[in-house]
């Protein structure tokens, strides 16, 4: 089931979704100073890619003292406006009962794209997510 969620996923917006974090990721890798988000943003396109059968945990010892900062930059910057993004998209996917998974998996990228720095995407079939960390 998830295999066929992720393939109409992948029509039905995940690839331009992806596109975006990619090229979100290209301009923040630009400079020095961005490049954790621009690998952040990388890492979210591949989640946005196939999100089904995958989950966000936060990185083992907890945020650091830098990633608190980053995400606070970042939520400044760009997260408020992704997040928006994400939930406009939802209400569009959830008006058709077939788009409803669709919304869920949408608004369940929601809280990596505020704060992206600290978490990880591990597959949700593990049977701890924290051996992952």
């Amino acid at each position: 089931m998830k295999t066929i969620l992720n393939v109409i996923w992948l029509v039905f917006g995940g690839i331009w979704l992806a596109l975006g974090y990619l090229l979100a990721g290209l301009v923040c890798c630009l400079l020095i100073v961005t490049i954790p988000w621009g690998i952040a943003s990388f890492r979210i396109a591949g989640y946005a890619l196939w999100p089904f059968g995958r989950t966000v945990v936060e990185r083992a010892g907890g945020p650091t003292l830098g990633a608190t900062l980053g995400n606070v930059i970042w939520l400044l910057v760009a997260g408020i406006w992704i997040a928006i993004g994400h939930v406009a998209t939802a209400f569009a996917m959830a008006i058709t009962i077939i788009g409803i998974p669709l919304a869920i998996a949408n608004l369940k990228m929601i809280p990596i794209s505020l704060m992206p720095l600290g978490k990880v995407i591990v597959p949700t079939n593990a049977p701890y997510a924290a051996q992952y960390r």
